[in-house]
Protein backbone atom coordinates (compact mmCIF):
# COMPACT_ATOMS: atom_id res chain seq x y z
CA UNK A 1 0.00 0.00 0.00
CA UNK A 2 2.58 2.47 0.64
CA UNK A 3 4.01 1.96 -2.49
CA UNK A 4 1.16 2.10 -4.16
CA UNK A 5 0.39 5.18 -2.64
CA UNK A 6 3.84 6.29 -3.35
CA UNK A 7 2.55 6.24 -7.18
CA UNK A 8 0.07 8.33 -7.04
CA UNK A 9 1.93 10.96 -5.35
CA UNK A 10 1.73 12.90 -8.31
CA UNK A 11 -1.83 11.91 -9.93
CA UNK A 12 -5.37 12.66 -7.54
CA UNK A 13 -6.45 8.96 -6.88
CA UNK A 14 -8.24 7.37 -4.39
CA UNK A 15 -7.33 4.35 -2.85
CA UNK A 16 -10.55 1.94 -1.71
CA UNK A 17 -9.96 -1.44 0.26
CA UNK A 18 -12.84 -3.40 -0.60
CA UNK A 19 -12.89 -6.37 2.06
CA UNK A 20 -15.58 -9.24 2.03
CA UNK A 21 -17.98 -9.22 4.74
CA UNK A 22 -16.49 -12.83 6.32
CA UNK A 23 -12.56 -10.71 6.07
CA UNK A 24 -11.00 -10.32 9.53
CA UNK A 25 -7.43 -9.84 8.31
CA UNK A 26 -5.44 -7.04 10.21
CA UNK A 27 -4.17 -4.73 11.11
CA UNK A 28 -4.79 -2.04 8.38
CA UNK A 29 -1.44 0.18 9.27
CA UNK A 30 -1.95 1.79 5.58
CA UNK A 31 -4.99 3.70 7.46
CA UNK A 32 -2.80 6.13 8.86
CA UNK A 33 -3.42 7.75 5.39
CA UNK A 34 -6.21 9.83 4.70
CA UNK A 35 -5.92 8.86 0.89
CA UNK A 36 -7.25 5.04 1.77
CA UNK A 37 -10.56 4.00 2.53
CA UNK A 38 -11.35 0.96 4.21
CA UNK A 39 -14.78 -0.42 2.80
CA UNK A 40 -16.37 -3.80 4.40
CA UNK A 41 -18.57 -5.07 1.91
CA UNK A 42 -21.97 -6.32 2.77
CA UNK A 43 -21.66 -9.57 0.68
CA UNK A 44 -18.96 -11.93 -0.50
CA UNK A 45 -17.16 -12.37 -3.14
CA UNK A 46 -15.09 -10.26 -5.88
CA UNK A 47 -17.71 -8.65 -7.89
CA UNK A 48 -19.68 -7.81 -4.53
CA UNK A 49 -16.45 -5.98 -3.45
CA UNK A 50 -15.50 -4.49 -6.84
CA UNK A 51 -19.36 -2.73 -7.05
CA UNK A 52 -19.13 -1.68 -3.85
CA UNK A 53 -16.08 0.01 -4.06
CA UNK A 54 -17.63 1.45 -7.74
CA UNK A 55 -20.60 3.29 -5.25
CA UNK A 56 -18.16 4.81 -3.36
CA UNK A 57 -15.70 5.81 -5.75
CA UNK A 58 -15.85 9.43 -6.44
CA UNK A 59 -13.75 9.94 -9.84
CA UNK A 60 -14.45 9.16 -13.30
CA UNK A 61 -12.25 6.45 -14.00
CA UNK A 62 -11.69 3.10 -11.87
CA UNK A 63 -9.00 0.87 -11.63
CA UNK A 64 -9.48 -3.15 -10.34
CA UNK A 65 -5.99 -4.33 -8.67
CA UNK A 66 -6.09 -7.40 -7.01
CA UNK A 67 -4.27 -7.51 -4.08
CA UNK A 68 -1.16 -10.00 -5.00
CA UNK A 69 -0.75 -7.75 -7.60
CA UNK A 70 2.31 -4.94 -7.82
CA UNK A 71 1.64 -2.66 -10.42
CA UNK A 72 4.44 -1.12 -12.38
CA UNK A 73 5.85 2.54 -11.61
CA UNK A 74 4.40 4.10 -14.74
CA UNK A 75 1.14 2.84 -13.63
CA UNK A 76 -1.01 5.30 -13.18
CA UNK A 77 0.47 7.67 -16.16
CA UNK A 78 0.09 4.75 -18.47
CA UNK A 79 -3.96 4.51 -17.76
CA UNK A 80 -4.02 7.81 -18.63
CA UNK A 81 -1.76 7.95 -21.54
CA UNK A 82 -4.18 4.92 -22.92
CA UNK A 83 -7.05 6.99 -21.83
CA UNK A 84 -5.86 9.92 -23.98
CA UNK A 85 -5.24 8.37 -27.04
CA UNK A 86 -9.15 7.42 -27.27
CA UNK A 87 -9.63 3.72 -25.29
CA UNK A 88 -12.33 4.02 -22.57
CA UNK A 89 -10.54 0.75 -21.01
CA UNK A 90 -7.88 -1.22 -20.92
CA UNK A 91 -5.71 -4.11 -19.03
CA UNK A 92 -1.85 -4.62 -18.31
CA UNK A 93 0.29 -7.94 -19.62
CA UNK A 94 2.17 -9.13 -16.46
CA UNK A 95 5.01 -11.41 -15.44
CA UNK A 96 5.16 -13.58 -12.46
CA UNK A 97 7.20 -12.68 -9.33
CA UNK A 98 9.02 -16.38 -9.74
CA UNK A 99 11.42 -16.65 -12.28
CA UNK A 100 10.32 -19.87 -14.41
CA UNK A 101 10.98 -20.55 -18.24
CA UNK A 102 7.37 -21.75 -17.83
CA UNK A 103 5.82 -19.20 -16.18
CA UNK A 104 7.51 -16.64 -18.64
CA UNK A 105 5.77 -18.57 -21.87
CA UNK A 106 2.33 -18.29 -19.71
CA UNK A 107 2.92 -14.58 -18.94
CA UNK A 108 4.00 -13.55 -22.60
CA UNK A 109 0.11 -14.22 -23.50
CA UNK A 110 -0.70 -11.62 -21.45
CA UNK A 111 0.54 -9.50 -23.65
CA UNK A 112 -1.35 -9.96 -26.68
CA UNK A 113 -5.47 -10.01 -27.02
CA UNK A 114 -6.32 -13.35 -27.14
CA UNK A 115 -8.25 -16.29 -25.88
CA UNK A 116 -7.57 -15.56 -22.37
CA UNK A 117 -7.88 -12.05 -22.51
CA UNK A 118 -9.96 -10.25 -19.63
CA UNK A 119 -8.58 -12.09 -16.21
CA UNK A 120 -8.97 -9.58 -13.37
CA UNK A 121 -4.94 -10.56 -12.92
CA UNK A 122 -4.59 -7.93 -15.88
CA UNK A 123 -6.06 -4.89 -13.72
CA UNK A 124 -9.19 -3.74 -15.83
CA UNK A 125 -9.54 0.28 -15.80
CA UNK A 126 -12.21 1.53 -17.66
CA UNK A 127 -13.92 4.71 -17.68
CA UNK A 128 -16.93 5.04 -15.08
CA UNK A 129 -19.77 5.94 -17.05
CA UNK A 130 -18.99 3.28 -19.36
CA UNK A 131 -18.73 0.41 -16.47
CA UNK A 132 -22.09 1.66 -15.28
CA UNK A 133 -23.85 1.67 -19.15
CA UNK A 134 -22.34 -2.14 -19.35
CA UNK A 135 -24.38 -3.14 -15.94
CA UNK A 136 -21.10 -3.58 -13.84
CA UNK A 137 -20.00 -6.76 -12.77
CA UNK A 138 -22.58 -9.35 -12.05
CA UNK A 139 -23.30 -10.27 -8.82
CA UNK A 140 -24.24 -13.42 -8.95
CA UNK A 141 -20.96 -14.59 -11.23
CA UNK A 142 -19.20 -16.15 -8.53
CA UNK A 143 -15.98 -16.93 -10.66
CA UNK A 144 -15.09 -15.59 -13.47
CA UNK A 145 -16.93 -12.15 -13.20
CA UNK A 146 -14.17 -10.32 -15.13
CA UNK A 147 -14.59 -12.62 -17.69
CA UNK A 148 -17.84 -12.91 -17.92
CA UNK A 149 -17.66 -8.82 -17.92
CA UNK A 150 -15.54 -8.40 -20.77
CA UNK A 151 -17.63 -10.16 -22.48
CA UNK A 152 -20.26 -8.04 -22.51
CA UNK A 153 -16.89 -4.85 -23.45
CA UNK A 154 -16.93 -7.13 -26.56
CA UNK A 155 -20.17 -7.51 -27.30
CA UNK A 156 -20.84 -3.88 -27.12
CA UNK A 157 -17.62 -3.29 -29.28
CA UNK A 158 -15.90 -1.44 -26.23
CA UNK A 159 -12.72 0.56 -27.42
CA UNK A 160 -9.77 -0.86 -25.00
CA UNK A 161 -5.95 -1.56 -25.07
CA UNK A 162 -3.58 -3.71 -23.49
CA UNK A 163 -0.57 -2.10 -22.43
CA UNK A 164 2.92 -3.75 -22.25
CA UNK A 165 4.07 -3.02 -19.40
CA UNK A 166 4.16 -5.72 -16.53
CA UNK A 167 2.50 -5.79 -13.57
CA UNK A 168 3.90 -8.24 -10.81
CA UNK A 169 1.46 -11.05 -10.10
CA UNK A 170 1.83 -13.68 -6.62
CA UNK A 171 2.83 -17.24 -8.13
CA UNK A 172 1.60 -18.84 -5.38
CA UNK A 173 -1.12 -20.44 -6.42
CA UNK A 174 1.52 -22.34 -8.53
CA UNK A 175 3.42 -22.60 -5.56
CA UNK A 176 0.63 -25.28 -3.99
CA UNK A 177 -0.29 -26.53 -7.27
CA UNK A 178 2.07 -27.70 -10.35
CA UNK A 179 2.69 -25.97 -13.32
CA UNK A 180 0.55 -28.35 -15.71
CA UNK A 181 -2.65 -28.98 -12.99
CA UNK A 182 -2.83 -24.85 -12.92
CA UNK A 183 -2.76 -24.81 -16.39
CA UNK A 184 -4.90 -27.85 -17.49
CA UNK A 185 -7.47 -26.39 -14.38
CA UNK A 186 -7.80 -22.95 -16.22
CA UNK A 187 -8.35 -24.07 -19.59
CA UNK A 188 -10.99 -26.28 -18.34
CA UNK A 189 -12.89 -23.79 -16.57
CA UNK A 190 -12.48 -20.78 -19.42
CA UNK A 191 -13.45 -23.66 -22.20
CA UNK A 192 -16.42 -24.25 -19.53
CA UNK A 193 -17.04 -20.93 -19.07
CA UNK A 194 -17.22 -19.91 -22.92
CA UNK A 195 -19.54 -23.07 -23.40
CA UNK A 196 -22.26 -21.67 -20.69
CA UNK A 197 -21.73 -23.62 -17.57
CA UNK A 198 -22.53 -21.93 -14.56
CA UNK A 199 -20.69 -20.10 -11.88
CA UNK A 200 -21.32 -22.23 -9.21
CA UNK A 201 -20.44 -25.14 -10.94
CA UNK A 202 -17.40 -23.64 -11.95
CA UNK A 203 -16.54 -22.62 -8.30
CA UNK A 204 -17.25 -26.35 -7.07
CA UNK A 205 -14.56 -27.43 -10.19
CA UNK A 206 -12.23 -24.94 -9.47
CA UNK A 207 -12.15 -26.01 -5.52
CA UNK A 208 -11.84 -29.52 -6.35
CA UNK A 209 -9.22 -28.72 -8.81
CA UNK A 210 -6.90 -26.60 -7.09
CA UNK A 211 -5.50 -25.97 -3.81
CA UNK A 212 -5.20 -22.49 -2.95
CA UNK A 213 -2.54 -20.45 -0.66
CA UNK A 214 -3.36 -17.45 0.94
CA UNK A 215 -0.12 -15.83 2.02
CA UNK A 216 -1.34 -12.30 1.45
CA UNK A 217 -4.54 -10.68 3.03
CA UNK A 218 -7.32 -9.85 0.49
Amino acid sequence: MPYLLQLSSAIPVEVIVALSCENHDGPYDFLDSNSVQLLKCPGRGRAVQMNAAVERAKGDILVFLHADVVPPCSFFQDIVQALDEGYVAGFFSYKFDKDSILLKINASFTAKDGFFTGGGDQCLFIKKPVFMELGRFDEEQVLMEDFEFFQRMKRQDINYTIIKNDLIVSARKYSVNSYLRVNLANMLLVLLFKFGYSSQRLKALHDKLLRVSYKTNT
